[in-house]
């Protein structure tokens, strides 16, 4: 356990950045507490179905409209029952960052001992996660109503040694891939098939990760905009206390509170006009309504964090069986299908911002394309071309899932929430986000490079100081990809530090 990266025990609150970290080899520690209600719950399950006296879904049953039609008779057939057919997804798989933040969060859910699963079940799934195993799961196969069915049965076969999975990168038979970090396959009994896949856990990993990354370009949203407002030596007359606060909206006085820290000290040059463009003007009321709603996304998804979502759930106490939809996903999808509207919004606001300063009409007196010999050399106007082409992508994808509802499944599916085509958009979109901050990051660094004297305000010189690290002037054309995703990664270094 020694050359783990971190640890977490499972009594604490799940959090954002706890999903961030389980994409590297994580120690899960569940309390005992927690141990033996997941004891009493699968023995609970074990008890009412050598019994027989009452029929349990997926337990006893058929599964979806196939509940009427009695299961397979021994338990580890049943538990194959429910993930051979289940096997059936298709496309790229997904990003591994979020099977193993699904895999952390099923954990969580099935810890609290509501869904009878074997103790076993819950070992191995602890045991992989303190590992650098990680399932291979196609993206398409969930709608996101009865559980992420489909991707989580890629999770559920993998730990038994069925399919693929990743060990460091590499992609290797199941099999294979257990026995090279040194686990065993997985032999389910009762419902631990049912229980691992019966959840919306991919769902909620897609959207956490997008709200983590895009709380985190907010912040660099604003750091970019107070270098934008520097460099161009405008007047922060918009951000006057009294004015932002007659608007009404706390988190635009927020918004208006961070951008003024960034440009303490700056000086204006006294040359612009009475009113600078909306891209400058309105940022904080645009990021301030972009805060509000990641804050609201937030919230839902740490909701979906902390609760339990399976079908059906076991109150021992209570000697109670209660089948309902705690694994449907329509809170999460309305939260996701806001967060990439957010993140489109933002990436309007970043390729606008951009196209500001590379205008010879409206930069302060830059040079075209921020290039210091116009027509020999050609600055950052293949960056530019790149980030149009990207904030056209986000808006193409930014259409809710959370509406597009296919009854699937006999009609037992008669309404969809598509949450997890929603959160991994989300995610996706979070990911471009990046991609166009970094980009007017590097025309920024640029422009304070031609710019005598470059930022005036301190931490805004800090962070040009910071992208000089790793993105060299551009005296002459060169390729600029690997200049923009570096500067994406510098952004979030120094929002994480500040």
């Amino acid at each position: 356990m020694s050359s783990l990266l971190s640890s977490l025990s499972l009594d604490a609150t799940l959090t954002m950045e706890m999903l961030e970290r389980a994409a590297q080899p994580i120690e899960v520690l569940i309390p005992d507490a927690m141990m033996a209600q997941v004891e009493r719950g699968h023995a609970f399950v074990q008890k009412i179905l050598a019994e027989g006296g009452q029929p349990v879904y997926g337990a006893t049953t058929g599964f979806g409209p196939l509940v009427d039609f009695h299961g397979r008779t021994a338990q580890e057939d049943q538990c194959d029952n429910a993930l051979q057919h289940l096997t059936a997804g298709q496309g790229p798989d997904l990003p591994l960052p979020v099977v193993r933040a699904a895999m952390l969060i099923r954990l969580r859910s099935l810890s609290c001992g509501l869904s009878g699963i074997s103790p076993a079940a819950i070992e191995a799934l602890r045991a992989a996660l303190a590992t650098a195993f990680t399932p291979a799961v196609p993206t398409l196969g969930s709608v996101g109503a009865s559980g992420d069915l489909v991707p989580l049965a890629y999770v559920a076969q993998s730990l038994r040694g069925v399919g693929d999975a990743y060990v460091g990168g590499e992609r290797m038979p199941a099999a294979r891939a257990l026995a090279a970090v040194g686990l065993s396959s997985l032999v389910f009994t009762g419902r631990d098939a049912l229980s691992l896949v019966n959840g919306t856990s991919v769902t909620s990993a897609a959207g956490g990760l997008a709200v983590a990354s895009l709380q985190r370009s907010h912040e660099v949203a604003i750091a970019l905009s107070a270098l934008l407002t520097d460099l161009l030596g405008a007047a922060p007359a918009f951000l006057l206390p009294p004015l932002l606060a007659a608007y009404g909206h706390p988190a635009v006085r927020q918004v208006g509170q961070g951008l003024t820290s960034w440009l303490e000290g700056s000086v204006p040059s006294g040359t612009r006009s009475l009113q600078e463009p909306y891209s400058v003007r309105c940022v904080p009321q645009l990021l301030g309504a972009a805060r509000s709603a990641v804050d609201w996304a937030g919230q839902v998804v740490q909701y979906d964090l902390e609760g339990v979502s399976d079908n059906p759930l076991f109150f021992a106490d209570e000697d109670l069986v209660a089948h309902g939809g705690n694994f449907f996903g329509q809170p999460t999808a309305f939260a996701a299908d806001l967060l990439s509207m957010v993140a489109t919004q933002l990436g309007n606001l970043a390729e606008r911002q951009l196209d500001l300063l590379v205008d010879p009409h409206r930069n302060a007196g830059l040079p075209p394309m921020l290039t210091p010999l116009a027509g020999e050399h050609h600055g950052v106007q293949g960056v530019q071309l790149a980030a149009t082409a990207t904030v056209v992508s986000m808006r193409r994808h930014c259409v809710p899932a959370s509406t597009q509802s296919v009854p699937t499944n006999l009609h037992n599916q008669d309404v969809i929430p598509f949450g997890t085509q929603a959160a991994l958009t989300a995610l996706h979109q979070a990911k471009s986000l990046r991609i166009l901050h970094g980009s007017l990051a590097v025309a920024l660094r640029q422009a304070a490079y031609l710019k005598p004297g470059g930022a005036s305000a301190p931490r805004c010189a800090e962070l040009v100081a910071a992208l000089a690290d790793l993105v060299t002037p551009i005296a002459e054309d060169r390729p600029l990809d690997a200049d923009v995703r570096a500067a994406a990664d510098v952004l979030d270094r120094v929002v994480r530090e500040a």
